[in-house]
């Protein structure tokens, strides 16, 4: 087979090279040549991965196909003409009113449909709002090619499940959902992904799949937002959600009543959530609803816990006036350091991440600020260094926003010793309270006691 995959980033580009790998295929890569983008053409086409952070197989794996010759990156979209099957990878971001911004995937939509030949499979893998791929995608795929979808070519939707740090793993153990416009596209579509899924694949109706795909994340967004509502009350009432989330998750899973199972799993709280899908998934969900649903009705669960998720950087913030005014500094005259800027752990993935809009909030209103990262080398309006000496040397405050490995090596006693005032709010759990106040510091953490 002949396939084209559409976007070289988290999800792109690990499709692409599982596809190239497996034996008879041959896979073109499409990406936009922009200023921040062009040069993932040039690192995929000489055997380079384009994702810096820690990712399992992911390097090997390129080096591999660009061995076999079995990979290769283009921006030149008559890639299209020949390709039996083309899978669409690119970002569909919501804009501030939370409405899905398809200019991007329209682009690409246009440009297969004015080059796809006859009989090509369109897998569209981009998160999108449930109706897309019937309302938008085949459409535009139609009125450009001149064909019909479900006569003259296959169109659905299939969702992965990847997480930075974990791509490949993901992507061949976990279950896969197919979704074709008519049964022969989700055959095709179940036939496809049989060659690099190792897991069960379900087929199922496009707009099955793109709800389910949405809900999954919106269900994680709002188990997220309960932790996080649970830790302002435990802040409130001084008590330590970890303790509290510790006994709630004491139930077993009890495998001999199922239908009356107690087991909990409560989630973890934090400094605010990030990524490309839980911060926009659930709008997407709800633009869904909005657009083509029957029956038109608010969603408060859903978007509530959105909010409430967007809320918990500001509330970091707070914690951080707090903990100053404790130590008698004023935000205005104190410097500040935020170790992270990925929003996950050991990652270099910085979209959507809480770690901006804190920085935002902060800055201006501090004497000094800087961010350090050991994976994020830059990120536009921050300030940014690799050396976590020099972020914390003569500093007020420090801020942990992301729970990288590194951090978990701190010493506070060291950490005080470069200090100039010795300040922790703790976003993710990594320092132990009673030590750090023992040491004198004036700590602060999402769900914690203010303990003096």
């Amino acid at each position: 087979m002949k396939i084209v995959v559409v976007g070289m980033g988290y999800v792109g580009t690990p499709v692409a090279a599982l596809f190239a790998d497996v034996p008879g295929f041959k896979v073109t890569g499409i990406q936009r040549r922009s200023s921040r983008s062009a040069w993932k053409i040039d690192a995929l086409n000489s055997g380079r991965s384009v994702i810096e952070a820690e990712e399992p197989g992911l390097p090997e794996l390129i080096k591999r196909i660009h061995d076999k010759d079995t990979f290769h990156v283009t921006d030149d979209v008559a890639a299209y003409h020949n390709a039996d099957a083309i899978i669409i990878a690119v970002q569909t971001p919501v804009d501030d009113n939370h409405v899905p911004q398809y200019e991007s995937l329209r682009q690409v939509l246009t440009d297969i449909g004015d080059n796809m030949r006859k009989g090509v499979l369109v897998c569209l893998e981009s998160t999108v709002a449930p109706g897309t791929t019937q309302h938008l995608a085949k459409p535009i795929l139609e009125q450009h090619s001149g064909m019909k979808a479900g006569r003259d070519f296959g169109l659905l939707f299939s969702y992965e499940r990847v997480m930075v740090g974990r791509l490949l793993h993901n992507l061949t153990m976990y279950d896969r959902i197919v979704g074709g416009i008519d049964d022969e596209s989700t055959r095709r579509g179940i036939q496809l992904y049989s060659h690099i899924v190792k897991a069960k694949l379900h087929p199922t109706d496009a707009l099955t799949a793109e709800v389910a795909k949405v809900t999954e994340n919106a269900y994680r967004d709002v188990n997220i937002a309960f932790a996080n509502e649970v830790a302002l009350i435990c802040e409130s009432l001084g008590v330590n959600v970890h303790d509290v989330r510790s006994f709630v998750n004491s139930l077993p899973n009890d495998d001999s009543n199922p239908s009356a199972n107690p087991y909990r799993n409560m989630h973890t709280p934090g400094a605010g959530v990030g990524g490309h899908c839980l911060p926009k998934d659930s709008w997407l969900l709800k633009y869904g609803l909005d657009a083509y649903g029957s029956t038109k009705f608010d969603t408060p669960i859903i978007t509530g816990s959105r909010h409430l998720n967007d809320s918990m950087p500001l509330h970091m913030k707070q914690l951080t006036e707090e903990a100053l005014k404790e130590k008698g500094v004023k935000l205005k005259d104190a410097k500040i350091a935020i170790l992270g800027v990925a929003f996950l752990e050991n990652s270099d993935d910085t979209r959507n991440t809480p770690t901006e809009p804190l920085y935002n909030a902060l800055k201006g209103e501090c004497k000094s600020l800087i961010a350090h990262d050991p994976y994020v080398k830059e990120y536009e309006g921050m300030k940014i260094t690799s050396d976590v000496g020099e972020a914390v040397k003569g500093r007020d405050c420090i801020i942990v926003a992301t729970r990288h490995k590194e951090y978990l090596k701190l010493e506070p006693e060291k950490l005080k010793k470069l200090m100039r005032t010795p300040i922790i709010v703790d976003g993710r759990n990594i320092f132990d309270q009673a030590e750090c106040t023992s040491l004198g510091f004036s700590f602060r953490g999402v769900g914690l006691p203010k303990k003096r």
